[in-house]
């Protein structure tokens, strides 16, 4: 709320925040928490002893709930290792579940879906700085993967029965250096072309916003490239 400018001090985020009903602050990392403060807060009578216990007491209550204070061997979960996390029943549902996310906002002439009977005969070129590189597949507050289970655009095209090749055009997705020739290469004789482009951590994640929507650096001429 400071740097909103509705509080000073850390003080008075930490009474406000009490008086709204907040009971958690989300500050992994900073030494100097808001609610540090709360002693002080109450020392100085700008809360109460049992606003401080009827805050708290939801929270342990919640971690009881979930077993944080019970032995480990009371865990079913305790015991889960990849072997359970990456099975093949548990690696279909996730496929399954972002074949049915996908949103498909046009499709002139029926392109997709991709015949594969066709696909053997067909040129196929992945391009764009989202194509392969794992590192930015993932948004804000996304888990560590695993690399090997990570599939780029061009990892899972490439296990289609079509002939792929690749080229990024720039390396990252603020795109600041590009290679028009690396594209207008790839891309000079193909039959099917996927272009895959966006922002990601690097440009835009909680506390780091953009100006405008815009595609970053030389990415939509990239795309205009691409599809000439």
């Amino acid at each position: 709320m400071l740097g909103h400018h509705y509080t000073r001090t850390f003080l008075e985020t930490a009474v406000a925040s009490m008086n709204a009903g907040c009971n958690l602050e989300l500050s992994y990392g900073m030494r100097n928490n808001v609610f540090m403060h709360i002693p002080e807060a109450l020392a100085m009578g700008n809360i109460t002893l049992q606003m401080l216990r009827d805050r708290v007491r939801p929270l342990f209550y919640t971690r009881m709930r979930l077993g944080e204070f019970d032995p480990p061997a009371m865990n079913p979960y305790a015991a889960l290792n990849l072997s359970a996390v990456q099975s093949p029943e548990h690696r279909n549902l996730s496929l399954e579940a972002a074949v049915k996310s996908f949103v498909l906002l046009k499709n002139v002439r029926g392109m997709l879906p991709l015949q594969a009977q066709d696909l053997p005969s067909k040129r196929l070129v992945v391009v764009g700085p989202f194509a392969d590189n794992p590192r930015v597949l993932f948004g804000d507050y996304a888990p560590v993967p695993e690399p090997r289970y990570i599939y780029t655009p061009r990892r899972g095209l490439e296990t289609l029965p079509a002939n792929v090749s690749f080229a990024a055009g720039c390396r990252e997705p603020q795109c600041q250096q590009y290679s028009r020739a690396e594209v207008m290469s790839a891309v000079g004789a193909a039959d099917v072309v996927v272009v895959c482009l966006g922002t990601g951590t690097d440009v835009e994640m909680e506390a780091k916003d953009r100006r405008d929507l815009s595609l970053p650096g030389h990415q939509l001429e990239l795309l205009q490239d691409a599809v000439r």
